[in-house]
């Protein structure tokens, strides 16, 4: 029987004072984990702390765009080779949820109005979300886990960037870029949203990983992948090992350690 264990972080080039709110959703997570929970109900509801959050940049706290609105998008992916994205949903304090409840849809991808209708269809509390007006151009919250049996999961969410121009749509719910989950690995990754996408990133990552190379070199590949001004970050878990990098500050938490 595989080991449980779960990493979260709070994105790249956040602060210490965002860990806190990294902290309560690894415990969460890792409750879940401890009773026998999936990782994929681990990593959601790790997730919902963050959302919760308004220090962090998720859901509440989400960064305003150039035309004072707040649009959210988030992912969730599993080993078994389920996908849910949600792109540009407004008045959705945990679109982490909604991303969810695709993986038992046979579409993958909703965004905008659709996402919305969507959310209603399941029951998703309709609210309007408080956002944040602290800049900021890195926009990710995000989990990996392993659960008993040896499942994998991946969740993100974010509240975009500040000023950025409505329906603007980063690396966290693209799948490839912001996150990869196979029946090997778990990818989440953090940052320049716009660099992260051009470099197909965490698919990359898993590729490098696959050749051979230890998760910690692969990790360090990706981030090298990026001139040292543009902050990144990786978290990522697999059947045996798990391994954090950055080239910034980064708020991380796993358990067990």
């Amino acid at each position: 029987m595989d080991k449980a264990s779960i990493i979260c972080h709070g994105g790249a080039g956040h602060t210490a004072s965002d860990q806190p709110g990294v902290d309560a959703a690894t415990q969460r997570g890792w409750q879940i984990l401890n009773a026998g929970g999936s990782a994929l109900e681990a990593v959601v509801e790790a997730v919902v702390i963050m959302e919760d959050d308004p220090v962090l940049n998720a859901g509440t706290g989400g960064r305003y765009r150039a035309d004072g609105s707040l649009q959210l998008d988030a992912a969730v992916a599993t080993s078994d080779g389920k996908l849910g994205l949600i792109m540009a949903i407004e008045d959705t304090p945990n679109p982490i949820r909604v991303a969810a409840d695709l993986l038992s849809e046979d579409f993958h991808i909703l965004a905008g109005r659709g996402a919305r209708h969507f959310a209603d269809l399941k029951g998703h509390r309709k609210a309007s979300v408080v956002g944040s007006k602290s800049p900021s151009a890195t926009d990710t919250v995000g989990a990996v886990a392993r659960d008993k049996d040896g499942n994998l999961a991946v969740a993100s969410s974010t509240g975009g960037c500040s000023g950025r121009p409505l329906g603007r749509v980063g690396d966290t719910p693209m799948w490839g870029s912001g996150l990869w989950c196979d029946q090997n690995i778990a990818i989440a990754a953090t940052g320049i949203g716009e660099e992260i996408l051009k470099q197909l990133l965490c698919s990359k990552v898993a590729v490098h990983h696959h050749s051979g190379t230890s998760i910690n070199h692969a990790l360090s590949w990706g981030i090298d992948l990026f001139d040292k001004n543009i902050e990144i970050g990786l978290i990522a878990m697999t059947r045996d090992s798990q391994a954090t990098a950055a080239n910034t500050v980064m708020p991380v938490c796993n358990f067990p350690e």
